[in-house]
């Protein structure tokens, strides 16, 4: 499915990951990201205690996002726009912190491979500031 990202195929993506999310249904996010995935985000220094932000596996991901979703009941993504790449996409929402730009990767199998999430600058608290 995600050999060769058109248009449609990204949005229809984005789409679903949202209605996911929304839906609070952890297992339905997942379904969408390979065994092996590897993530980054700025708030897996902060809720996963883990300094470097990465987490690797679906395992790590369910612990994470599981946490996550019982600690904000009323979490809610709204769409805003779907960045087209090659190989990838980025997803545009707004979120219960503000804007974010996730990033995916695919592997050749349509899964999500790779990941990173990008916050708003002042949305996380960075060392030093």
């Amino acid at each position: 499915m995600m050999q060769h990202l058109t248009n449609s195929t990204a949005r229809a993506f984005a789409l679903e990951w949202v209605a996911a999310w929304n839906a609070h249904d952890i297992e339905r996010v997942l379904s969408h990201y390979a065994e092996d995935v590897a993530f980054h985000s700025p708030f897996i220094a902060i809720f996963a205690e883990e300094a470097s932000g990465h987490l690797l596996g679906k395992a790590a991901l369910r612990t994470y996002w599981a946490a996550a979703l019982e600690n904000l009941p009323d979490l809610r993504f709204e769409l805003l726009d779907v960045l087209l790449g090659a190989g990838s996409l980025t997803v545009y929402y707004r979120g219960h912190r503000g804007k974010v730009a996730e990033t995916f990767f695919f592997s050749e199998d349509g899964k999500v491979q790779r990941a990173t999430a990008c916050y708003s600058v002042g949305l996380v608290d960075t060392a030093g500031e």
